[in-house]
């Protein structure tokens, strides 16, 4: 056992989605839960560190990466359960979307691969439902950070 399975409360995972221009980047998973797929960088938050710090540390230690400013992407819950329908992993995720600034991407810590995916190669990487939600969600809070909404603009709704 990691420590980490069967918890008595969820683990605080902060993720940090990045783009390069339209490419996103991906990590294949080197360690459990989901050891071999394809996913986004992230892992547990320490005691004492911001989530905005996390996200830095993780995305430094999985990927050698360096990024812009953080927005909140998407609050994630990822729960694995065991044969007998216990909670196996139960991680809340916390994802931030940011624009690559520096680094040329590779494997490091938990991350035993990286690749820069356009949107149309999505689907080589056998992503979870929810990581793609994340990484639309990522692309749209970009968006709005790159083009506010005016001061005196109606709602669009």
């Amino acid at each position: 056992m990691t420590g980490r399975e069967y918890p008595d409360r969820p683990w605080v995972g902060i993720g940090c989605i990045v783009f390069r221009g339209e490419q996103v980047l991906l990590v294949r998973r080197g360690k459990p839960p989901r050891i071999g797929s394809w996913s986004l960088p992230g892992g547990a938050q320490h005691i004492g560190e911001t989530a905005e710090e996390a996200a830095r540390r993780e995305l430094h230690e999985e990927a050698g990466i360096e990024v812009g400013p953080l927005s909140l992407a998407i609050v994630v819950d990822a729960i694995s359960h065991d044969d007998d329908g216990r909670a196996l992993y139960h991680y809340t995720i916390i994802d931030f979307a940011a624009a690559w600034i520096a680094g040329e991407a590779r494997a490091g810590d938990d991350a035993s691969e990286v690749a820069w995916a356009a949107p149309g190669e999505l689907s080589d990487y056998d992503l979870t439902p929810a990581t793609h939600r994340a990484i639309a969600a990522a692309r749209d809070a970009l968006a709005r950070v790159q083009d506010p909404p005016r001061a005196n603009a109606p709602f669009p709704f």
